[in-house]
């Protein structure tokens, strides 16, 4: 027997409270992982086992942003491997050239390393390009514009990171000093992934993003406080 119009609307209803209720769980989730790593950075016996606990933090955040993705496409496909090849490609130039961000080199804290750049910086890109493109995915309809606000806020994100992965041996710097040229790297590379993001025919916009995005900024303004 087919469901009358009423009925159809109390199924939807229900659906959309059960995603709700979903989505308000794995916030919570983020804040305490969030919490949880702040407090184990700014204690020195325990930073260390952190650390080397960053890998994973980045598999969690992409893991419960992939839960939450609702359009499985080619074009989504696309993007996300696009946004992986182009981020770690661009590291693997720059750390063997020098070209676009500068001289640097990786320590061992973030896992597993292909062509001496860990392969989780490519997730790092990655998730970066999708948590910042969300942000702007229905408020902008300019592609051009679009792209450069989100690679713009990476570059400011970027810039909080820095300090940070500088003393937890996620990186260093040739003369310790962050040069110019990786911001403006930062900024092209961003510039180019975020195009295809707009570009890529799948549905925006995830429930979990922003909310992510904001623990991530809040997390690394702390840690510049206390690490």
């Amino acid at each position: 027997m087919p469901y009358s119009k009423t009925e159809n609307i109390s199924v939807f209803t229900n659906l959309q409270k059960i995603q709700e209720k979903r989505a308000s769980l794995f916030k919570f989730i983020i804040f305490i992982f969030h919490l949880v790593g702040i407090i184990g950075m700014s204690i020195p016996n325990l930073r260390p086992f952190f650390q080397i606990m960053t890998p994973f933090h980045l598999l969690l955040s992409l893991g419960i942003l992939v839960l939450f993705h609702s359009d499985w496409n080619k074009s989504f496909s696309f993007f996300a491997i696009s946004a992986f090849l182009i981020g770690y490609g661009s590291e693997v130039l720059g750390v063997h050239t020098g070209f676009p961000f500068g001289n640097y080199r990786y320590g061992t804290v973030l896992g597993i390393q292909l062509f001496e750049v860990p392969l989780m910086i490519g997730v790092n890109w990655l998730l970066l390009v999708y948590l910042t493109g969300n942000l702007f995915s229905k408020k902008i309809k300019n592609n051009w514009l679009a792209a450069a606000l989100g690679a713009g806020l990476m570059v400011g994100i970027d810039f909080l990171i820095e300090p940070v992965a500088m003393k937890l041996d996620f990186w260093s710097w040739e003369m310790n000093e962050i040069p110019l040229s990786n911001y403006i790297g930062w900024l092209a590379v961003g510039y180019l992934i975020h195009l295809i993001f707009r570009k890529a025919s799948f549905q925006k916009g995830n429930p979990i993003s922003s909310f992510l995005l904001i623990n991530l900024i809040a997390f690394f303004i702390i840690l510049n406080f206390i690490v």
